[in-house]
């Protein structure tokens, strides 16, 4: 692949490292953005159905902000960072500084299409690497319109679009890399973290998995019912750290129910198809899919449950008590479809999601701090949100990234910044004062002066 020939010699000509060049490239981005905010809106109605509005809170204006955030902080986070240095060490001073791998792969996903691609994109040009992005072939229109805009406003010596499906991907994971940054399923996670131990090539993973929701019985539920629907179903449920499944205090069941449906009709209206703000399906594959786990569980069907192949569309959906064993309880839903699962107590909701893989998000809704702390030791997740859904995302100031099967590595913000650079420590010495008493031979008197300077 001739472009890699000229990522890679850019890279080692040292373009992309000076600060001019990093920032001049983030706002090249800012003007891409900018300049084609309507195409984008149209490329993700296409793929999604998104509604503009949230196209803009969620993919453009998340990209914004993240090109605002980093270029106001790049000098900073690019400074050496000085420590402190051990008197055993002395004359001398200590410090880490940031450097860039290289060559840098960004594979994104269909559900955010163009946040998923561009804001790990600003984290590497940030960091000084040049770029290799991968969008998700699913997501065709968004694919297409980053492949004709970046090459008109980013340096093509430093940033490549690389468009295709399996062959063309498979393909591109034999290429040798510095750094890869993966978002998608646990599956091709798997073979991508494959592809990048043949040349022992570090990766981010943020893959998804089954993000529990915890009611417990002293919670607000009217609020939680509207935070909930609005996190579930936003994008139409294809969403990684969408509440995948609730736990309900069974004494709050019934009318958490009936909040749930109270909140759905208020955001979506009677019908949710004909509802400009609702998405849809992005292929027929993941329309069938879902709607498998519906007919499987028909029974378990409290509200919702229609589907129109055609449109791809799959109404919001609520089950109660589905078969534990079920592909709906079983396999990350991204879609529509919310299970809900009654218990008798924190502690049995703390199990239950102990018994299973560490989720990306776990959520609770509660006003009891003593259940809230005990979720809070007693369980591991990719990020804790209470009494909220999906909206920690807003904060650049938190890292964001899994752990166990839902992923790992971090970023946004800072932390995008330092998983896209290597952190090199560098200690620097003095020859004046040279103590020979760590040089052999070692008597009994340096021992002794050794053990009490260590000691210090």
């Amino acid at each position: 692949m001739e472009f890699l020939k000229t990522l890679k010699t850019s890279f080692n000509e040292g373009k992309t490292k000076p600060l001019s060049w990093r920032k001049s490239q983030l706002l090249a981005l800012k003007r891409l953005l900018l300049e084609n905010e309507n195409a984008i809106y149209d490329a993700l109605k296409a793929d999604l159905n998104k509604c503009k509005f949230e196209s803009y809170v969620s993919e453009y204006q998340y990209v914004l902000k993240d090109i605002k955030q980093t270029v106001k902080h790049i000098a900073k986070w690019s400074k050496p960072r000085h420590v402190g240095t051990p008197i055993l060490a002395q004359p001398g001073r200590s410090s880490i500084r940031p450097e860039p791998y290289g060559t840098v792969l960004i594979m994104g996903a269909w559900n955010y299409p163009l946040q998923l691609v561009l804001s790990p994109m600003v984290a590497a040009i940030a960091a000084g690497n040049c770029v290799v992005l991968k969008p998700s072939e699913l997501a065709e229109s968004v694919s297409a319109l980053l492949a004709s805009l970046i090459p008109k406003y980013m340096d093509q010596d430093a940033v490549v679009v690389y468009e295709g499906g399996v062959e063309e991907t498979t393909a591109l994971l034999k290429q040798r890399f510095d750094y890869i940054m993966y978002t998608g399923s646990e599956n091709v996670g798997k073979i991508v973290m494959r592809a990048a131990s043949e040349h022992l090539t570090p990766v981010t993973l943020e893959l998804g998995g089954k993000s529990p929701c915890i009611i417990d019985k002293n919670t607000n539920l009217k609020v939680t019912a509207d935070r909930l629907v609005w996190g579930k179903f936003l994008n139409a449920g294809q969403t990684c750290i969408a509440p995948d499944y609730v736990l309900v205090n069974r004494s709050q069941t019934v009318p958490f129910i009936e909040a749930l449906k109270n909140a759905l009709e208020k955001q979506y209206g009677k019908d949710a198809q004909q509802s400009d703000d609702y998405g849809r399906i992005i292929n027929a594959r993941h329309f069938v899919r879902i709607s498998d786990y519906i007919s499987s569980q028909k029974d378990s069907v409290i509200a919702g449950g229609t589907v129109n192949e055609h449109e791809k569309y799959i109404e919001p959906t609520l089950l109660l008590n589905p078969s534990l064993s079920s592909g709906v309880m079983t396999e990350e839903i991204f879609g529509p479809v919310l299970p809900i699962i009654e218990v008798d107590s924190v502690t049995e909701a703390i199990d239950f999601i102990n018994e299973r893989e560490k989720p990306l998000a776990l959520y609770m809704f509660s006003n009891d701090d003593k259940n809230i702390k005990l979720v809070t030791q007693r369980t591991s997740s990719g990020t804790l949100c209470i009494n909220d859904a999906v909206i920690f995302m807003v904060n650049h100031n938190l890292p964001f990234g899994g752990v166990g099967h839902s992923g790992m590595g971090s970023y946004h913000g800072q932390w995008g910044f330092d998983t896209f650079s290597h952190l090199k420590p560098i200690m620097h010495r003095s020859f004046w004062a040279d103590a020979p008493i760590r040089y052999a031979p070692y008597t009994k008197l340096k021992q002794k002066l050794f053990k009490l300077i260590a000691k210090l």
